[in-house]
């Protein structure tokens, strides 16, 4: 999801974003064609605190609508806080832009884009970068030094990855139960039936579900209500397979949203030392699967965490400390195996099209000896590259690792994203899950519950990669 303003916590933002007409900045609400906001899109959040370690981050003004306004040529100043890291090179069409004397870097955008090239020191630590520019909104993102340390395998035994036969159109739905408590009712074509249903008519055959820890904890999620926590999701999981359809669970590891900007350590789990967390991800992570393998519900895939390339569990289990988050991984698939030996693993990484930081996560991870099955990346276009930066990682992770890759979390760019990922090469192709489509982004369904046309694309890629 690191790289960007997280994409579940900062809903309510975003819709501010779209209507209000101002802000205590005195920023517009925006127009098409009109610069509106710096975007940033970084092409490492992870970078190898050596003194040498560089990172491409791309600068785009952009409209109210996300497009790049080639006509802007603002002015943009470039802020860098924390000491892991510093701007070595910025470059605007063909002008590269010189060390300032007064060490604050700008530049003036050609055609709406210049480019920045962020250098490591020898520092770990996070390092946070922002493009500002009058009346815009400011891009920002944080970035994480490492010292990635000798790795210590989690286990001597070798894995060979389990090979997942169907080909997944599916669709993280976890608001349904609290859309439904709001009283919405789903429709098709005007006639009303159970969304889960409606998402299995149009060809989905999969439903992804995060679960928390202790949404209902002040701080949690879901204060006082517990949405996603155990026994919503055991409710889910009935109706899920209720209608044939198969089961991704989405451990968070958390009492609320977790991705790579924040993974809260639960509150139960506060003041644990490393050998108590340990046992309590094992045994969190298996009273899940217990209780939903009891009532006939297995999910038939698991996410050991949720976006976790700057690792989960913080600050014991960050991405500054390897062999512990690898360990971490470790006690929750060991649960998963407990229960459900049959059940395939997911490491889900927001980095769609970020090649060089899914490499180190992965490479890391290898060399740790972590068992798992499947590949998860996230992709959303504005803080994780172009459709070929995409298409390019995936197809190179095809083929270095021996896992399967799928697109774990999308919304935009439904044609495209689903074609990139049901061509994989190597026979890697497992398919894509949609991000909340009942009421999110580009949304499959209006807010009052009718599905709209962007529904009938997913018949077509059903019946296109023979969806089953």
């Amino acid at each position: 999801m690191f790289r960007r303003f997280f994409l579940p916590a900062l809903i309510a933002s975003l819709f501010i974003f779209s209507f209000s007409a101002t802000n205590a900045q005195g920023r517009r609400k925006g127009s098409p064609g009109q610069p509106f906001e710096v975007q940033i899109t970084p092409y490492k959040t992870t970078m190898k605190a050596d003194g040498k370690d560089t990172a491409l981050i791309a600068v785009n003004i952009i409209d109210n609508q996300g497009k790049t306004v080639e006509t802007a040529n603002n002015l943009v100043t470039f802020v860098v806080s924390g000491k892991g890291g510093k701007i070595v090179s910025v470059r605007s069409g063909d002008k590269a832009i010189e060390s300032p004397a007064n060490g604050t870097w700008q530049a003036q955008v050609y055609h709406g884009k210049c480019d920045v090239i962020l250098q490591t020191t020898t520092e770990r630590g996070a390092i946070k970068f922002e493009a500002k520019a009058d009346s815009l909104w400011t891009g920002s993102t944080d970035i994480q030094a490492v010292w990635p340390g000798t790795p210590h395998a989690v286990t001597n035994a070798k894995y060979k990855p389990r090979f997942v036969k169907d080909r997944i159109l599916g669709a993280d739905i976890s608001f349904l139960p609290e859309l439904e408590s709001r009283g919405i009712k789903f429709s098709d074509k005007g006639v009303q039936k159970d969304a889960i249903e409606i998402l299995k008519d149009h060809g989905f055959n999969y439903i992804r579900l995060r679960i928390f820890n202790d949404p209902a904890e002040p701080k949690g999620y879901s204060p006082g209500k517990g949405f996603c926590d155990l026994e919503h999701t055991k409710a889910m999981a009935k109706r899920i397979k209720a209608a044939g359809m198969k089961f991704l669970l989405d451990f968070h590891y958390s009492d609320t949203w977790a991705d790579p900007g924040k993974q809260f350590k639960p509150a139960a789990w506060e003041g644990e030392d490393f050998t108590a967390l340990k046992k309590s991800i094992h045994d969190f992570t298996l009273k899940v699967m217990q209780q939903l393998k009891d009532q006939g519900t297995t999910p038939d895939m698991v996410q050991v965490g949720n976006e976790i390339n700057h690792g989960m569990v913080w600050p014991d289990g960050a991405i500054n400390n390897l062999d512990t988050l690898a360990q971490f991984f470790y006690a929750g698939i060991t649960a998963v195996k407990e229960v459900a030996p049959k059940t395939t693993i997911m490491l889900h990484i927001a980095l769609g099209g970020q090649n060089a930081e899914s490499r180190f996560f992965l490479d890391a991870m290898a060399e740790r000896k972590v068992p798992f099955d499947v590949i998860g990346l996230s992709y959303y276009p504005k803080w994780h590259g172009t459709l070929v930066d995409l298409k390019n990682n995936m197809a190179d992770l095809a083929k270095r690792y021996p896992q399967q890759v799928c697109v774990a979390e999308y919304t935009q760019l439904k044609w495209e994203v689903n074609d990139i990922a049901f061509n994989v090469p190597n026979g890697k192709a497992l398919g894509t899950f949609i991000w909340e489509p009942l009421n999110t982004w580009e949304q499959i369904f209006d807010h009052d519950g009718k599905s709209n046309h962007l529904i009938d694309i997913y018949q077509e890629v059903a019946k296109k990669y023979d969806v089953k």
